[in-house]
């Protein structure tokens, strides 16, 4: 195949979940004895506008999974570039063995609706309550219902619109060299329905 005048050739390789990017998510949860850990995902999104639902799919064997199980609220925190080191870390260690919040230096506060901890540090957080959950083999899906949104205010214009590029919001591009990549998203290349705009010019 030739695209721009360049021969394209196609390698058929092993399915895989190699959809990208996915957003870097540091999911937040509580036990029912009080317990709150972080647990970092990158199988995560949007599943529908009205009502406001998210996904989030986590392994069983995830002490998190445990926590969602007892407690079906939790928190979406999405960290900007400048914390993929913290973030990793929460996606590398157990919360059975180590205190996330304390050897990340993050600071847990209460939610406004839902009984999970928001991560003081991030910029924009989603409090969810689970409405479903799917097993669907290596990981279960938990469908949410998006309660209430926080975001600090500097991120925000006049008319409340969220800055985006201030936000720098971190994405991760699984099997990539092996262990996957993350990436800071900064950089706008346009906005919707800017084709329509971009036909009528030529």
């Amino acid at each position: 195949m030739t695209v721009r005048g360049k021969i394209i050739h196609h390698r058929v390789l092993p399915a895989t979940t190699c959809l990208m990017p996915t957003p870097v998510a540091l999911v937040s949860c509580r036990g029912r004895e009080g317990k709150n850990n972080i647990i970092t995902i990158a199988w995560t999104g949007v599943v529908c506008s009205q009502p406001p639902l998210v996904s989030v799919a986590v392994r069983p064997g995830r002490f998190s999974f445990t926590l969602l199980e007892e407690n079906g609220d939790f928190v979406i925190n999405v960290p900007s570039a400048g914390s993929a080191l913290h973030a990793d870390l929460c996606g590398t260690l157990s919360g059975r063995d180590h205190d996330k919040f304390a050897e990340a230096g993050w600071t847990p506060i209460d939610a406004s609706q839902v009984n999970a901890p928001i991560i003081r540090e991030c910029p924009l957080a989603l409090e969810c309550r689970t409405t479903q959950r799917l097993p669907l083999g290596s990981h279960e899906l938990f469908i949410a219902e998006v309660l209430a949104v926080q975001v600090h205010e500097e991120l925000l214009d006049a008319n409340g619109r969220l800055l985006v590029d201030a936000l720098e919001p971190l994405a991760y591009c699984p099997n990539v060299k092996g262990a996957g990549q993350y990436f800071a998203l900064a950089q706008s290349v346009g906005h919707y329905g800017f084709s329509a705009e971009h036909h009528k010019r030529v």
